[in-house]
């Protein structure tokens, strides 16, 4: 992955955090953007990009830092406003909270697995998998 594109991820976790506790909605929608940035790397990889083990491991870590950060981004002050968070979230908060944490230890351990394209292919249909079914639930559909 180029320099520049992993700084940009940085940054922007950098700056959710440091929004969170101002704003809740705009840091977790940095944060998400950051997760959108690396899933491309990923996505693009499994779609016939050549294979970049420094650029997986960027994004996975991306994915680890936002898992660990992202709960305290659902505060009961941030049901509504300008976001797409739908009100399952609050309603099932331990579920929601459980799906983080699976996403985190999911990409932990593929930072650990991933050595080559083949153990990529093998593991990173796993961990796009948890975003998918957290959006298809928590998640209202984007305009």
């Amino acid at each position: 992955m180029k320099p520049i594109v992993t700084f940009g991820m940085l940054i922007a976790l950098c700056v959710s955090a440091a929004y969170a506790d101002q704003d809740p909605i705009a840091a977790r929608k940095a944060l998400m953007k950051s997760n959108g940035a690396a899933t491309k790397t990923l996505v693009g990889i499994l779609k016939g990009a050549p294979f970049d083990l420094a650029a997986v491991q960027s994004a996975l870590k991306v994915y680890v830092d936002s898992a660990a950060a992202a709960p305290a981004l659902f505060p009961d002050s941030s049901k509504t406003g300008d976001t797409h968070a739908l009100p399952a979230i609050w309603d099932n908060k331990a579920d929601f909270e459980a799906r983080f944490k699976k996403f985190g230890a999911d990409a932990s351990a593929a930072l650990a697995a991933i050595t080559d394209e083949a153990s990529f292919k093998a593991n990173a249909p796993g961990i796009l998998k948890n975003c998918g079914s957290c959006h298809e639930t928590y998640r209202a559909p984007l305009n």
